[in-house]
């Protein structure tokens, strides 16, 4: 199998198609005949960054959302997770398990538990995050093919 890429667009704050993507991708890995328990990881990794591009960066006023490219290679399978939200502003804070900036209203629909990202970090071989406060974030994830 050679590289191949595709890209998904996310809308921010809209909950309606939250997991579009990450349901795409999913099938899109297991038509490719990408092993069930690495098809498993992806999607739950790309579902947990998916959701945080809806609740994170809704836009308020400019474009919102994000783009998330996957590029599936021999040996791996390598997500890169792109918003125009607000930013991170402590990383380290945002890494632990429970921490949340979620809105009472987001939390009230059952999301904003402050697993996202612990969670897309226990699902990925590698993992690296970006942020900058009024910018956006980008988390790069790799799960290996063949462990």
């Amino acid at each position: 199998m050679n590289g191949v890429s595709f890209n998904f667009t996310v809308p921010g704050d809209d909950f309606t198609r939250a997991g579009e993507a990450s349901s795409a991708i999913k099938n899109k890995l297991k038509s490719m005949g990408i092993p069930p328990a690495v098809v498993r990881n992806v999607a739950i990794a790309v579902y947990e960054g998916e959701i945080n591009m809806v609740i994170h960066a809704p836009g308020n006023g400019r474009p919102g959302g994000g783009i998330i490219t996957i590029t599936v290679e021999p040996e791996a399978i390598t997500m890169v997770l792109e918003d125009k939200g607000r930013g991170i502003e402590d990383v380290d804070k945002a890494m632990q398990e429970g921490y949340t900036t979620a809105a009472d209203e987001v939390r009230a629909l059952g999301f904003g538990a402050g697993m996202g990202l612990p969670n897309m970090k226990n699902y990925s071989d590698e993992f690296a995050i970006t942020s900058t406060v009024g910018v956006g974030t980008t988390v790069t994830m790799k799960i290996y093919l063949n462990k």
